[in-house]
């Protein structure tokens, strides 16, 4: 199972029978982008409250993580109803009366203004038949939905993983290189210590003392434990990349790991002559890398 993106669109435009011979359209949409819960937004008609609830529950079951922006439009020219909203109209002409007495005002109603208003023709707000009908076919449709969405994130997915094991393998050769490096980079360490020490002390001093405290400092600026720590977070990480599932949080953390270790080696060897400046070149590589990795993560579930 690869991972899946967090971006993703799906759209289904249905037309539904909600009486004789009445027909109603909408359009329902699912659009997900990144985000580090899963959040979830609703924009349904009036009187749909029961429906946004069990929506939740579904989306609740099949997605992980990522903002998810659910839109349900009604397409009010596909009913074939020709009434208006009398009460609605009616307060319209009151209001209009009210105001040419209280100013002393010439002028009649607008009756194209009147029907203008929200709500003003179809009889306003649908009859409890009609929202039911709508519920029930919207619950119809966001399972097919919901698959077209993760199909798309699915694909985002697989490029998402492409870019990541590229990444991955240019980590591990900057790796190999620095471990190919290391006995050379000890070596000229434990030169420049003894030099620097050799002329603290003067001509007089004990080789021996000296050669242990060497031992104790190029012990502390090895490297090859930050290597066999990042060598085992890279195979991790392709790991997680193939068992896909919840792995955008893991992934993430993982390279907080790799950028500690890649510091860590940075901090070792620097100053040191020779390969060192190429050492340098390989840490501040794998840092780059890192980092062009976790802008990607963002967007992993």
């Amino acid at each position: 199972m690869a991972i899946s993106s967090m971006t993703g669109f799906a759209r289904a435009q249905v037309r539904v029978a909600v009486g004789n011979e009445e027909q109603l359209g909408y359009t329902l949409t699912m659009k997900s982008v990144n985000h580090r819960f899963l959040d979830l937004q609703f924009r349904l008609p009036s009187g749909l409250d029961s429906l946004e609830m069990e929506l939740r529950r579904v989306l609740k079951e099949n997605l992980i993580r990522g903002h998810v922006d659910v839109t349900l439009s009604v397409d009010r020219s596909t009913q074939t109803r020709t009434g208006y909203n009398r009460e609605l109209v009616s307060a319209y002409v009151a209001a209009f009366d009210a105001a040419r007495k209280d100013f002393q005002l010439a002028g009649n109603p607008d009756l194209n203004a009147a029907l203008r208003l929200p709500g003003a023709l179809d009889g306003g707000e649908r009859n409890g038949d009609d929202a039911g009908v709508l519920a029930a076919s919207v619950l119809e449709q966001i399972g097919p939905l919901l698959e077209q969405l993760k199909t798309m994130r699915a694909r985002e997915g697989e490029a998402l993983e492409a870019i990541l094991r590229g990444t991955l393998d240019r980590l591990a050769a900057a790796t190999a290189n620095v471990a190919e490096l290391r006995p050379e980079i000890e070596q000229r360490y434990q030169e420049r210590l003894a030099q620097r020490l050799s002329a603290a002390m003067g001509p007089e001093f004990d080789r021996q003392r000296v050669l242990e405290e060497v031992a104790v400092l190029v012990d502390r600026s090895d490297i090859s434990e930050e290597l066999a720590r990042m060598t085992t977070h890279i195979e991790h990480f392709r790991e997680l990349l193939s068992t896909g599932g919840e792995a955008g949080k893991k992934l993430d953390f993982l390279l907080q790991e790799m950028n500690r270790e890649a510091n860590t080696l940075l901090s070792k060897t620097g100053g040191v002559s020779g390969q060192g400046m190429r050492v340098t070149e390989l840490g501040l590589a794998m840092k780059a890398e890192i980092e062009k990795a976790r802008e990607q993560i963002q967007n992993v579930e």
